[in-house]
């Protein structure tokens, strides 16, 4: 089309020979489609997009739920095979508030064989390393944590004074304890000179868990 030799009378013209019932035809089509984008862009897509969004946002939720119950799974099987151990160990290593309650506890087995306990004196928890064999490792780590901490020995000095014979008894029956106890040092000497008394000096250790003591 050459837009030079367009005459803007003949399109006048043009326009006003076309029957008034198509251009209304047109004119509603038009107008309904521009009255639809309206609605649309102006209504309908907000909750179209809001709609998506939260279908985006479910489907993230039900994914997070699938991976916690699958989580949830593998903890209970970890919990299922370590609760053995964790009970195994629990009866045989002292609380902190057993530890704390160690006078008490000396003193009553004493007491039971004819003996008083006249010193106890707890000294700072040691941490002890294992190992990949289980056996003690001599090569401490730069710094002491839970995760490379494998239990705590409480060293405990001793005075305990009485008979040899209460002395023996004493000892075999907290051999009969459920729980760790050794004698890692003891000094036996008569109370008086020419008395039946004994005075008994020394150090027992006991174990500590890892999560009372750290």
């Amino acid at each position: 089309m050459d837009l030079n030799n367009i005459n803007l009378d003949d399109i006048k013209e043009k326009l006003l020979n076309i029957d008034k019932k198509t251009l209304i035809k047109y004119g509603s089509v038009v107008g309904a489609v521009i009255i639809f984008l309206i609605i649309y862009y102006a209504i309908l897509n907000p909750i179209v997009t809001n709609k998506r969004t939260q279908l985006d946002d479910m489907n993230l939720k039900n994914q997070e739920i699938i991976k916690f119950e699958n989580d949830l799974i593998s903890i209970k099987k970890k919990i299922k095979k370590i609760k053995p151990i964790y009970e195994k160990n629990s009866s045989l290593f002292h609380s902190k508030k057993e530890v704390e309650g160690l006078y008490q506890t000396l003193s009553q087995f004493a007491a039971a064989n004819g003996l008083v306990v006249s010193k106890i004196d707890k000294q700072k928890p040691k941490p002890v390393f294992l190992n990949k064999k289980g056996k003690v490792s001599k090569k401490k780590p730069k710094k002491v944590t839970k995760k490379n901490v494998s239990y705590f020995t409480i060293p405990v000095k001793f005075e305990v004074k009485g008979n040899f014979l209460g002395y023996i008894r004493f000892k075999r029956e907290l051999s009969k304890s459920n729980k760790m106890l050794n004698f890692e040092k003891e000094l036996i000497k008569l109370e008086k000179a020419g008395s039946s008394g004994i005075v008994v000096t020394g150090e027992l250790s006991i174990v500590g868990l890892t999560n009372e003591f750290l």
